[in-house]
């Protein structure tokens, strides 16, 4: 039976019923999402009745426009729980799998440089399109050319993100090089306070900056203070998201940047401190929901993840829901998600010419199954379906046979608790209060 892509939305809260045969998943193996549980069952006729209604995907700029334009006030839990901004990670097909699993994350996409919207105004929705069901959801922005940073904001303004966030912590070369911007910017806090009342003017969603605690031997906490200062006092930013490790730009690689400088918890909860009017994240070295909670019981108005959540997204991201927000448990299974996933991904795969591809459309599903019985030949399995699959109904026809029913048809656990609490003692070991050299950072 086809499979009518173009005609429902990956979105829709039942698994699409009518579109998947009803045969055994081991004597056909491409019928991967009908499951052998009493609970896969229980769905399956529940979503019989949604089958009928129509979903028709947002496929023409005007009314994806008009669609978002309704989220940019809409009521979004708060931001207690974020997904980092990662190059070549958090993209729309990630992001795509992280809202399946998670309604209440914040998801920020990757960074796009202001001089990438800018030159591809006439190519936008490649680069900043996205489906309502994405939101809440931030756009970071990077650059060091005021000019090309309003334009691209007000090119982005149509998609209705729901916070523009400005790059100051990247420590990449490509990004923090000579003459660039990211991290380097922390050492130019009079440009990023004029940098951020551009970005400011030419929307109308709040904006933030998330930075590092500081740069090279730039790292004392009355620097940061400094920077803070400044960029909150000439700017609107009230929002910061602090990775609190500093960041070195010479001789290290980006991924030695998130391991070799020490984190510093401490100057985050000092910034707590000593500006009670401003609102502060979290980030760096926090990988579970018994962290992010621990984080947030001692003060933190909210906590980012990374690599975690994409490299473990249903351990992850399965748990932010319930364990972070208080929800009632979903009860949704990996089968339905992929069930869903498949659907929008067979609706993306070659939407640009030759990309994306297979390959690019399933990358976030790599670890879906991490740590469960079959995930290695699952990975092997898909490494060789890349070769040559250019569906995603293929892909899943030929990946899938190698996990177990149980571990598809299974809804998310329990979290793992237990652990050292790395913020219990935080607030013993904080730095000396900061008192702002107010005229002098003024006039700097």
């Amino acid at each position: 039976m086809k499979l009518a892509t173009s005609s429902y939305s990956y979105s829709s809260v039942t698994p699409i019923h009518s579109v998947f045969l009803h045969k055994n998943r081991r004597k056909l193996s491409f019928n991967i999402f009908q499951g052998t549980s009493s609970s896969t069952t229980a769905s399956n006729s529940t979503s019989t009745s949604s089958s009928t209604q129509t979903h028709q995907l947002l496929s023409t700029p005007a009314a994806m426009v008009s669609s978002l334009r309704t989220h940019r006030h809409a009521h979004y839990p708060p931001p207690w729980f974020s997904v980092a901004p990662m190059m070549e990670w958090t993209d729309n097909h990630y992001r795509t799998l992280a809202r399946l699993i998670s309604k209440n994350a914040w998801l920020y996409t990757e960074m796009l440089a202001a001089e990438t919207i800018v030159y591809q105004k006439d190519n936008l929705d490649r680069f900043l399109e996205y489906s309502p069901e994405q939101h809440p959801i931030v756009l970071q922005i990077g650059g060091n050319n005021l000019e090309n940073l309003a334009k691209a904001t007000e090119l982005a303004e149509p998609y209705k993100y729901d916070e523009i966030n400005f790059n100051c912590g990247c420590p990449s070369p490509r990004v923090a090089g000579h003459g660039c911007f990211g991290a380097r910017l922390m050492l130019d806090p009079k440009f990023v306070a004029e940098a951020m009342s551009v970005i400011a003017a030419h929307t109308d969603a709040p904006v933030s900056v998330k930075c590092r605690i500081g740069v090279d031997d730039h790292d004392s906490y009355n620097e940061l203070c400094d920077f803070i200062y400044k960029v909150s006092s000439q700017s609107p930013t009230r929002h910061f998201i602090i990775h609190s490790r500093k960041a070195l730009l010479n001789g290290i690689s980006p991924a030695e940047n998130r391991s070799i400088p020490p984190l510093k918890y401490e100057y985050f909860y000092g910034l707590l401190r000593d500006f009670p009017d401003l609102r502060f994240t979290i980030n760096g070295g926090i990988n579970t929901v018994d962290e992010v909670n621990a984080a947030r019981r001692a003060g933190a108005h909210g906590v980012m993840v990374g690599r975690a959540a994409f490299q473990k997204p249903w351990h992850t991201l399965g748990h932010v829901d319930t364990a972070i927000y208080g929800a009632p448990s979903s009860g949704v299974t990996r089968r339905q998600i992929l069930e869903k996933f498949q659907v929008y991904g067979d609706s993306a795969v070659g939407k640009y010419g030759r990309k994306p591809t297979v390959r690019d459309v399933a990358r976030p599903l790599l670890g879906l199954f991490h740590s469960e019985p079959g995930n290695g030949v699952w990975k092997r399995k898909a490494d060789a379906a890349f070769l040559h699959c250019t569906t995603m109904k293929s892909f899943f026809e030929e990946t899938l046979v190698a996990i177990p029913d149980h571990v598809l048809d299974s809804p998310i656990g329990e979290p793992s608790s237990g652990g050292e609490d790395p913020f219990a003692n935080i607030h013993t070991l904080l730095p000396p209060a900061y008192e702002s050299r107010e005229q002098e950072l003024l006039y700097a």
